[in-house]
């Protein structure tokens, strides 16, 4: 993923210092140079969205351009051509044939002008070069390059290259899907651990109320229809501030209806930062472990304090109770062993998908004692790319 970026950044910027300074500094050979890493860049946003017809109808020309092919086509697993870019698509079975045989052996293969027969006016192909294209060390598809020239060591050489490229920037799509695979199971995992610790007893609570209070069991009724729909949603792995607070409130209207005074809540939210994007459930468990770890042990309650900043390019969230606190080495210990005992595994979550999402430096900082409470922390970049609801 780095290389990727690396590459498009130092792409980009040597095209605009060649434009902005009408090539000045730049010999035949750096202009040569740097009009391929822009070529290269071009192309990258769209094989990083995997193999598929729309990535291949866009990448191809810019690919084609450094080939200097008069057609290039990239076929899936099975042969198909995905898309093609040039004249000469009556040799579209030739491709496929030639595709078929690469897939099955996993070794390039060449058409020669011998073995070309076109009936098609004016048809310049002398030759015909398919390359396979890998991922983790399976073959997910072809480049096909044909030439009007014979197909020589210099076409076969640069067609394996491009074929090289290609295929790294399809492996690093199949890992940016393998980590939305991951983050989405998260959620999975964290919905699952919502549901034993809270919704028995938010049913539990809306009972107590059914005949005492039939007016007061109902709105806890639809505040509990409303959190669990919001909970189990399945748009997105992203939110805003605004909609993970509307959903805390749900929470502790719940949790209130069951400790009574006992809890409190005060938000202290810049109206600037409503709009900032985060993970989906990214505060609720902390709320929640607040009110399980740091007040419900408590006999005379707590307060929980939630504040989100206005910090430049960043928003700061600090959710802080003044319940129990515990021993920070057991906390430590308890994180490193949630997936085994579920401890704390609410946090854990949260610090996963936060780095996941944002990078290590915006991991969650937990500052906990016996007896003083427990402060987290979370630091949001208000802008990141490929981060959005």
């Amino acid at each position: 993923m780095l290389a990727g970026l690396l590459v498009i950044s130092v792409a980009a910027a040597v095209f605009y210092f060649l434009r902005n300074k009408r090539n000045t500094f730049a010999n035949p050979l750096e202009k040569a140079t740097f009009g391929t890493l822009h070529t290269v860049a071009l192309a990258a946003p769209a094989l990083r969205e995997g193999l598929s017809p729309q990535s291949a109808r866009f990448a191809l020309p810019y690919l084609r351009t450094l080939l200097e092919t008069c057609a290039l086509a990239m076929t899936d697993s099975r042969g198909a051509t995905l898309a093609w870019d040039g004249d000469s698509d009556q040799h579209q079975p030739d491709v496929r044939v030639l595709a078929e045989k690469v897939i099955a052996t996993g070794r390039q293969d060449v058409l020669s002008h011998t073995s070309i027969s076109c009936d098609h006016p004016g048809c310049e192909v002398r030759g015909v070069v398919v390359v396979p294209l890998e991922s983790d060390g399976n073959i997910i598809g072809t480049l096909a390059a044909l030439t009007t020239s014979t197909a020589g060591p210099v076409l076969l050489r640069a067609t394996a290259e491009v074929a090289r490229y290609v295929s790294s920037q399809l492996e690093l799509a199949e890992l940016d899907e393998s980590r939305r695979r991951l983050d989405r199971a998260e959620v999975r995992a964290l919905r699952a651990q919502i549901s034993p610790h809270f919704i028995y007893n938010a049913l539990t609570t809306i009972a107590s109320f059914i005949r005492t209070d039939p007016v007061r069991a109902r709105e806890l009724l639809l505040s509990f229809a409303d959190f669990t729909r919001y909970s189990f949603r399945t748009a997105g792995e992203y939110t805003t501030l605004k909609e993970e607070l509307t959903n805390i409130e749900r929470y502790i209207e719940l949790e209130k209806a069951r400790f009574s005074d006992r809890l409190n809540i005060k938000l202290q939210i810049a109206p600037e930062v409503l709009g900032v994007v985060l993970p989906f459930l990214a505060l609720q468990p902390l709320v929640e472990n607040a009110v399980r770890h740091g007040l419900a042990g408590k006999p005379s309650g707590g307060t929980i304090t939630l504040t989100a900043e206005n910090a430049g390019s960043e928003c700061v969230i600090i959710v802080e109770d003044n319940g129990v606190g515990m021993d920070p080495a057991r906390l430590t210990e308890d994180l490193d062993d949630a997936h085994l005992s579920g401890a704390h595994v609410g946090l854990g979550n949260v610090d996963d998908r936060m780095r996941s999402a944002f990078g290590d430096d915006f991991g969650l900082v937990v500052e906990t004692n016996i007896g003083e409470g427990m402060k987290i922390t979370l630091r949001v970049p208000k802008f990141r790319a490929n981060v959005r609801v």
